[in-house]
Formats: structure tokens, C-alpha cells, sequence
């Protein structure tokens, strides 16, 4: 479904718009772009949200919006990810159908089994590493929590948390089947060359596993 998520963080993209960092992250492998603003009001959160779905269609790629489900239904988002905190799972299920791809966070087997069972379509696994961007998180959960989680659902499980070029073959290795990054791509100063490279480590990765 997905093997490599980017997720948006103003703050390292500096005078760059999320949009084109959007655009170069598909430009340069990505699957999916999510946005993610924890500090934004909704209403420049969803005209943003509707240019980069725009800008998803025009790669064939997806776009996810983060937490905020409302502006994932406005903006015709491909789908929205969701935290332990957020909407219930079940509920968000509830509200946009089938037609909607939903993410869920967990860090351990128990909360990976209720968001499968509760209707999420793949899941966010972290954090496996110590990482600043996801301060809420469990921290450092381990390449153990891949392998444990994997095995007890049957939805795609992607990893995040402090995962860069040095440590995303481990990563995978582990069983995951896509990893999410943030700094890895949206700190670097050439963000399509970043997004490329990480791709192909998770391809050349597969093709040696095959």
C-alpha cells in the first residue's frame, strides 16, 4: 500500500509550502504525502489539504490528512490518519464509509488488534526510535514492536519514528511493509533527492528479499 509515507512539518520546511514539498516528495518516489499541522486552523488546513489532493491526483499518488477528519471529508482527501486521542476509529469509520482510507497510531499488539478490528486500513507504528517530531508518542519502542504487530494483524504496517537512510533497511528488515519519515526528507535541503533516495533503499531492499 504504502512503503514510503512522508509527513509535512512546517517548521523544517521553512519557506517552503507544504504543496511543494508535497509535489517533491511524489516527484521523487513517496506514495503518500500526509499533512500534518497540529497548530493550524482548520480553515488554511483545508485549502491546503485541497491543493495537495490535487496535487496527489496529478502523480497517481495518495494524500492523507492528519488527525483532522473533517478537513480530510472537505478537501475529498484519500484518507485520514488518527491518533490513540482522536476521533475513535470506529466512529470515523462510521462517518466516511468505505470510501476512505483510515490510518490509526498504536505502539503495541492490544491497541493494533481494537484499530484493525475497529475498521483502520493500515497502521502507524511508533515510535520505533527516539524522535523530537512525535512527542506524544511512546518513544523508542523497538524493531521488536514491528515484528510483534505484523504477526497479529493482517492490515499494512508502516513504521515511524526517527527513521532515516541509516536505520530504514533495519526498518524493513523488521517486517514492516512502508516506513513513515519526516525529517529524513522534509528537513533536507534537496527534498526530492531525499525522497528518492529513501525509495530506493526500500526497492532495492525488496528485490534482494525476493
Amino acid at each position: 500500500m504504502f512503503e514510503l509515507y512522508a509527513i509535512t512539518d512546517r517548521k523544517m520546511l521553512g519557506k517552503t509550502s507544504e504543496v511543494e514539498a508535497a509535489r517533491l516528495c511524489y516527484a521523487g518516489g513517496a506514495d503518500v504525502v500526509q499533512l500534518r499541522m497540529k497548530d493550524t486552523d482548520g480553515g488554511e488546513m483545508l485549502e491546503l489539504a485541497k491543493q495537495m489532493q490535487a496535487v496527489a491526483d496529478e502523480y497517481n499518488k495518495f494524500f492523507i490528512v492528519n488527525d483532522r477528519i473533517d478537513v480530510a471529508i472537505l478537501a475529498s482527501a484519500d484518507g485520514v490518519h488518527l491518533g490513540q486521542t482522536d476521533i475513535p476509529i470506529s466512529e470515523a469509520r462510521r462517518l466516511v464509509g468505505d470510501e476512505m482510507i483510515i490510518g490509526a497510531s498504536v505502539d503495541n499488539v492490544e491497541q493494533a488488534i481494537k484499530a484493525v478490528e475497529d475498521g483502520a486500513d493500515y497502521l502507524g507504528v511508533g515510535a520505533i526510535f527516539t524522535t523530537s517530531t512525535k512527542p506524544d508518542a511512546e518513544q523508542g519502542i523497538g524493531l521488536d514492536a514491528i515484528y510483534d504487530i505484523k504477526k497479529a494483524v493482517d492490515v499494512p504496517v508502516v513504521a515511524i519514528g526517527g527513521i532515516n537512510k541509516g536505520n530504514i533497511l533495519h526498518v524493513m528488515r523488521a517486517g514492516a511493509d512502508g516506513v513513515a519519515v519526516v525529517s529524513a526528507i522534509m528537513a533536507q535541503e534537496d527534498i526530492q533527492s531525499a525522497a528518492h533516495e529513501l525509495k530506493t533503499l526500500i526497492l532495492n531492499n525488496r528485490r534482494t528479499q525476493r
